[in-house]
């Protein structure tokens, strides 16, 4: 679906390897309009992630010195309007704070401020090296959030969640009727429904890191009290998972030099966005070789992949499905979350009940499949909310080749 104008977009992120992958795609996509960036805590420390934003854009503006035909490829790196870095939360609502640095690193980038320090940004004024870019702010996300929801059109913001969901949580709580009247469209990377979690046997990274937080905006005890649902797209690991990048492809395709650890990518060789995205995959390779796969999974990548796709539509009701673009396919599935089971925190807890079924995809299960399904005895003391119709899921998309198509080809400008 290709939008008539660009889809403002606000970003919410802790920047570790799929984030500035994603994150890098929003850059380089002419549908977005990025407004402002939320980082907080998740893959590292708040300020660590901060950090990567900076070298993020370093190594864009450094592609564009050496290359400056590319400017044109990256329509969001120096827009007329520069969007805002504003520091999110530093932990969660409630509970143990997380951090996912045994895949990302101490910095959330594959250590790299210790096996490349040519990437660490060296400006002593970095507002002044980066005003082009973006503007850092001294107001906290929610303020910063709350006033762009109030300054653009209503329902015309899409709001992207690639890390846990604390920050916008904190909006709900403090605004929720103008969160709810204003926002176009919340689109979650998050939760895992059929399968297996990557945080624990049971849960994913972003809805373990603060389960409180995803408990209150997608299965609050009153439907009002939560996001608007018929407004939330939510792609977990069942689909995320199915979209990767594997590294034998991008040594054939983008950097015919990159190996891992051991081989360190040299700069000096190779374009500069290739040698800072060579420089975060080495050690990210070496970790998901020790899972069993070649590649990385562009979980966050798929989210700014939907959003891209598809602009807030004012006149979305309650009852309409989301109108999708060829290829897409979302269902609506009821679940609730675990926030502080000692084995299953973070956990989406599906309902099967036959009542509950989605309507039926290839990869959603036919609950008729089953002679096991008991019939069901209601409690009278358990709320259930009755108006919940459940969270419109991502099942099916143009297919992973498509993805790494857009991406190989606006990122690193290569045709496949």
């Amino acid at each position: 679906m290709t939008p008539t104008k660009k889809i403002p977009v606000i970003i919410d992120t802790d920047p570790g390897v799929d984030d500035v992958l994603a994150i890098l795609l929003a850059l380089a996509s002419p549908e977005l309009e990025i407004l402002a960036y939320v980082v907080s805590f998740g893959n590292t420390d708040v300020n660590a992630v901060c950090e990567n934003i900076y070298r993020l854009y370093q190594a864009v503006g450094h592609q564009i010195a050496s290359c400056p035909e590319d400017k044109a490829r990256f329509p969001n790196y120096a827009p007329d309007v520069p969007p805002i870095l504003a520091l999110g939360p530093s932990g969660p609502l409630q509970g143990n704070r997380h951090l996912a640095r045994y895949f990302h690193g101490r910095d959330g980038l594959g250590n790299v401020s210790e096996s490349h320090p040519d990437l660490n940004v060296s400006f002593e004024d970095k507002y002044d090296a980066f005003r082009a870019n973006f503007t850092t702010t001294s107001k906290s996300a929610v303020q910063v959030v709350l006033e762009l929801l109030q300054s653009r059109e209503e329902r015309s913001i899409t709001y992207i969640a690639l890390g846990p969901l604390t920050g916008l949580a904190l909006l709900m709580r403090q605004h929720r009727e103008v969160v709810r009247k204003r926002i176009g469209k919340v689109v979650i990377m998050g939760g895992a429904l059929d399968v297996p979690g990557n945080a624990t046997p049971v849960a994913e990274f972003n809805i373990f890191a603060d389960a409180y937080a995803a408990k209150e905006l997608l299965c609050p005890d009153s439907p009002a009290d939560g996001l608007p649902l018929e407004r939330v797209i939510l792609l977990p690991l069942d689909i995320t998972n199915l979209h990767e990048i594997p590294f034998p492809f991008y040594v054939e395709r983008v950097d015919s030099t990159f190996e891992s650890t051991r081989k360190p990518s040299i700069a000096s060789n190779k374009q500069p966005l290739i040698h800072f995205s060579s420089a975060v995959f080495e050690r990210t390779r070496e970790v998901m070789i020790t899972f069993g796969k070649d590649a990385l999974e562009l979980h966050d990548i798929a989210a700014v992949w939907c959003a891209l796709e598809h602009p807030p539509d004012p006149a979305d009701t309650e009852d309409d499905l989301p109108c999708m673009s060829p290829g897409w396919v979302a269902v609506r599935r009821k679940f609730d979350i675990e926030r502080a089971g000692e084995f299953t925190a973070g956990m989406l807890i599906v309902d099967r009940r036959i009542r509950a079924q989605p309507e039926q995809h290839p990869h959603t299960v036919d609950p008729m499949d089953s002679n096991l399904l008991s019939a069901q005895a209601e409690i009278d003391d358990l709320e259930t909310p009755d108006s919940d119709k459940g969270i419109y899921c991502i099942v099916e998309t143009p297919g992973p080749e498509a993805l790494l198509r857009l991406l190989t080809k606006r990122v690193w400008g290569m045709d496949v």
